[in-house]
C-alpha cells in the first residue's frame, strides 16, 4: 500500500486574487540578504551605500529574465508547443548560469556607467551572490524539483535529516536524494569560506573568481545526480558543461591576470 504524505503547500500568501508562491518569497529572501551584507561591506570598501541597490534594481530583473530565457532555450522542444507556460516562473524553471550571465553582463555595463572597478563589485558580491544560492535552492525544495534518484526512506532516515525534508522527498510514490540540499550546503560552505577570504586581502577579481571555481566544482557532481537537468548530450549535462568551463575560465583569468599585471591592487585597496 503506498504511502500517504503529504506535500507541502507551495502557496506561501494568498492576496485576494494574487498568489505568492514560497519558490519567489524564498529567492526574494536570498537576494535581501544578499544585498544587505554587499551594502555594509561596500560601504567598508569605499563606495556609496547605494551603489548596490542601484545595481540590484537592474541586475535582479535581467537575471530572472536571462535564467527563464536560459532554461527555456535548453527545453525548447516543450516549450515551443506551450507558448504560455514560457512566462510561469512561479512554477520554477529558473537555471543558476543563465542568472549569473544576465547579472555580471549587467554589473559589467553597470561598473562602465559609474566609473567604478567592475572586479572590486564582483569581488563585493561574490559572497553574497553565492548566500542567494544557497538560499534560493529551497524554492526547488517546497517545489519538489532539483531532486536526484531514488533511494530508500531508511537513507534519508541515516542522513539525520529531519521528517520534513524527508516527506518532501517523496514524489509519486518514491524517496528521491535531496540533490537541492546537497548543493544548498556546498553553496553556504562557500559563503563561510568567501567571508574568511576577504581577511586574506587577495588581488581584485580573486574572490568572484574563487567563487566561479568553488561553485562550479560542486554543481558539476551535484548535478550528476539530479534526473531533471537540461542535457547537452545523452550523457553530458548542460549544467556539467558550463561549470567545467567556467573552472577553466577562472583559472585562465587568475593566471593572466596576476602575470599582466591586470590584478596588482587588492581586495581592501580603495
Amino acid at each position: 500500500m503506498e504511502e500517504q504524505i503529504q506535500p507541502l503547500d507551495r502557496v506561501f500568501l494568498e492576496l485576494g486574487p494574487l498568489s505568492i508562491q514560497w519558490y519567489g518569497a524564498i529567492i526574494g529572501i536570498g537576494v535581501i540578504l544578499g544585498l544587505y551584507l554587499a551594502v555594509k561591506e561596500s560601504e567598508k570598501r569605499g563606495l556609496h551605500k547605494d551603489t548596490f541597490v542601484d545595481l540590484v534594481l537592474f541586475a535582479v530583473p535581467i537575471a530572472i529574465i536571462s535564467a527563464r530565457l536560459y532554461y527555456v532555450i535548453f527545453k525548447w522542444d516543450y516549450y515551443s508547443e506551450n507558448l504560455l507556460e514560457i512566462v510561469m516562473i512561479n512554477q520554477g524553471g529558473l537555471a543558476i548560469h543563465g542568472g549569473l550571465i544576465g547579472a555580471v553582463l549587467t554589473a559589467i555595463v553597470f561598473a562602465r556607467k559609474k566609473g567604478i572597478s567592475f572586479w572590486k563589485l564582483a569581488d563585493i558580491a561574490a559572497p553574497s551572490i553565492i548566500l542567494g544560492q544557497a538560499i534560493g535552492r529551497w524554492g526547488n525544495f517546497v517545489n519538489q524539483e532539483a531532486h536526484g534518484g531514488v533511494v530508500t526512506r531508511e537513507f534519508l532516515e541515516n542522513l539525520q535529516l529531519p521528517d520534513f525534508i524527508i516527506n518532501q522527498m517523496y514524489i509519486n510514490g518514491a524517496y528521491y536524494h535531496p540533490t537541492f540540499l546537497y548543493e544548498s550546503i556546498w553553496s553556504f560552505t562557500g559563503f563561510i569560506i568567501l567571508l574568511l577570504l576577504r581577511k586574506v586581502n587577495l588581488k581584485r577579481g580573486e574572490l568572484f573568481l574563487t567563487y566561479i571555481i568553488w561553485y562550479s566544482f560542486g554543481r558539476f557532481f551535484i548535478e550528476g545526480m539530479r534526473t531533471d537537468s537540461l542535457m547537452l548530450t545523452e550523457s553530458l549535462r548542460v549544467a556539467q558543461f558550463i561549470s567545467l568551463l567556467l573552472i577553466g575560465f577562472a583559472i585562465v583569468m587568475i593566471i593572466v591576470r596576476r602575470v599582466k599585471g591586470y590584478a596588482d591592487k587588492r581586495y581592501k585597496d580603495s
